[in-house]
């Protein structure tokens, strides 16, 4: 039976303050969970309690069942591969979410043949032999089998072929769905999911929604994706944010009436609290005036201390939860004048993954950028966001990243006065890892100037990071790390927006402060995007066919195939 009890679990941050408090959740078995909250409310660190990677300060977690564990990053998500280092295998990514027998029989046989590479001796032969017979005895070969069906069906591919393939060489949803069809297929019977639909084009999160609708597994996950929420959750529990840390509520029905259900709660909160200030302040007073009376007749003084002691077992009882602060995500995108022309390409080709195509984009547009996985949207956008084919020394782009080259023929280029911003779908920032966020806004960069302290905290604020001003970028949440770097693109001068991605960690209430804050953007904007809602907000559909074409469309088309990897 595979089950999750979380009960009265606590967890604070390195700095003291509390991130969870008294969190208690049952999830049972063949149940889907949707775990919900504003960015920063400890999502992510209570699954990771739940897996055993922290250790809660307060409270107990027990499970029931092989617990199979899906990170909001995986494989090369979210990082670079420093010189020198080798980055991750498909084997290395499909042994990461394995069994742990079987993930530990598999990095044995690794460092086996590695050291027999080194010295074949007769001590390494022997170590060798048993790594391969341990292999055998965890089912290791079966697991070859089972994993050939994941490759097949994420990448088009038999495993063997496959296996040793880069994880470089897929796009971030390929490795998703790589790992999520291994996790469906598994013999785990609880799965653990951070954000399992990111990256995944709408084809492959419609199939997200029917496989885990299909699934006998227990299931915990966290999203932002409204749609695949009220497909999938059977019950939606709530992080709320709270001076004392986090709490959590459970509206026991699905996603579609969650809205509803929230806001019954906080009225109910509500005129529980005003009940409560009411019979305070009525026993308060009924304490004062005993006092009074007391003062000058003795025989009053029984009843003055017996409404002290009502007044204060009332207060020890505490009042009511308080009702959840909203947030106030206010996002002042920029911008500036242009050329009329603000991207020109010509006979572009992105070699090995689209035709050349012929494409203008005019200042002011508000451009989607859809397609299946692995057709070259990302790659288009990092092609713009270096500034183009032959950049000029004034389009370089803004921001600590400097895009990776992109093969390609034909010709890109960018408009007079045109600053390209670029938000990196993995929101992969070297030169911000071990600085906090007031020290990142303190110093500033060439692009942008320092601000005062008490100018940066405001800044943050504007973005809800306000309380996370003290912590380093890459402790924050990953829809922290993407409010932040949209943030430093509002600070940064950029007048055309390459967004890659840019809803997928936020939560409702940011993704909307992002659409406002591009609908008053004066410049333009092009966004890489399968977040069904926020595609709608644009008027000009550019797709990436996985035969190679380009086209324009009047509305947002999502079913243009999948990518052959196989050729």
């Amino acid at each position: 039976m595979g089950h999750v009890e979380i009960a009265g679990v606590g967890f604070h941050l390195p700095d003291g303050r509390p991130l969870l408090h008294d969190v208690s959740l049952r999830v049972g078995e063949g149940a889907r969970v949707a775990l919900v909250g504003p960015n920063g409310s400890g999502k992510t660190t209570l699954l990771r309690i739940v897996a055993d990677q922290l250790r809660p300060h307060e409270g107990s977690i027990s499970r029931g069942g092989g617990l199979g564990v899906m990170a909001q990053f995986i494989g090369t998500m979210g990082r670079d591969v420093a010189p020198g280092e080798s980055a991750p295998t498909v084997r290395d990514l499909l042994v990461s979410v394995a069994p742990p027998r079987i993930r530990a029989a598999a990095q044995a046989l690794e460092a086996t043949e590695l050291a027999m590479m080194e010295v074949d001796d007769e001590p390494a032969q022997l170590a060798y032999a048993q790594a391969l017979a341990d292999w055998a005895d965890v089912g290791g070969y079966e697991q070859e089998t089972a994993w050939d069906v994941c490759t097949v069906a994420a990448l088009g591919m038999p495993f063997e072929r496959a296996q040793w393939r880069s994880t470089q060489a897929l796009s971030g949803g390929e490795q998703k769905r790589l790992a999520l069809e291994a996790l469906l297929r598994g013999p785990d019977e609880v799965l653990l999911l951070d954000e399992p639909d990111n990256y995944l084009d709408v084809p492959a999160k419609r199939w997200l929604e029917e496989a885990l609708r299909a699934s006998p597994k227990t299931v915990l996950l966290v999203s932002h994706d409204r749609e695949l929420l009220a497909q999938v959750a059977t019950r939606v529990a709530t992080l709320e944010p709270g001076g004392a840390g986090s709490t959590l509520w459970v509206h026991p029905g699905s996603f579609t009436t969650w809205h509803q259900a929230r806001q019954q709660r906080n009225d109910r909160l509500e005129e529980a609290r005003r009940r409560w200030d009411e019979e305070h302040a009525k026993l308060r007073d009924l304490m004062l005036r005993y006092k009074a009376k007391a003062a000058y007749n003795a025989d009053m003084a029984s009843q003055y201390h017996a409404a002290q002691t009502r007044l204060r077992r009332f207060e020890e009882a505490g009042p009511p939860e308080v009702v959840a602060q909203e947030q106030r995500v206010t996002m002042r995108l920029r911008g500036g004048r242009t050329a009329k022309r603000a991207v020109i390409c010509e006979g572009l080709e992105l070699t090995g993954l689209m035709r050349p195509v012929d494409l203008e984009v005019w200042y002011g547009d508000r451009v989607a950028v859809l397609g299946s996985n692995g057709s070259g949207k990302s790659h288009f956008l990092r092609l713009l966001a270096a500034g183009g084919s032959d950049p000029e020394t004034e389009h370089r782009p803004v921001g600590d990243v400097v895009p990776a080259p992109v093969a390609h023929t034909g010709v890109a280029r960018l408009g007079a006065r045109v600053r390209p911003g670029w938000f990196a779908q993995t929101h992969d920032h070297p030169s911000l890892v071990g600085r906090t966020l007031l020290e990142i806004l303190h110093r500033g960069d060439e692009h942008r100037r320092g601000l005062p302290r008490e100018e940066a905290s405001r800044v943050l604020d504007r973005y809800e990071l306000a309380r996370a001003g003290e912590q380093r970028f890459d402790s924050l949440s990953g829809g922290q790390q993407a409010r932040f770097q949209i943030l430093l693109l509002e600070l940064s001068g950029a007048t055309l927006l390459l967004l890659d991605e840019p809803t997928d960690n936020l939560d409702l209430h940011s993704a909307e402060a992002l659409q406002d804050g591009l609908e008053a953007f004066e410049g333009t904007v092009l966004a890489v995007t399968h977040d069904r809602w926020f595609a709608s907000s644009f008027d000009r559909f550019v797709v990436f066919g996985a035969d190679g074409t380009v086209r324009e469309s009047s509305a947002p088309v999502w079913d243009e195939g999948r990518v052959d990897r196989s050729r």
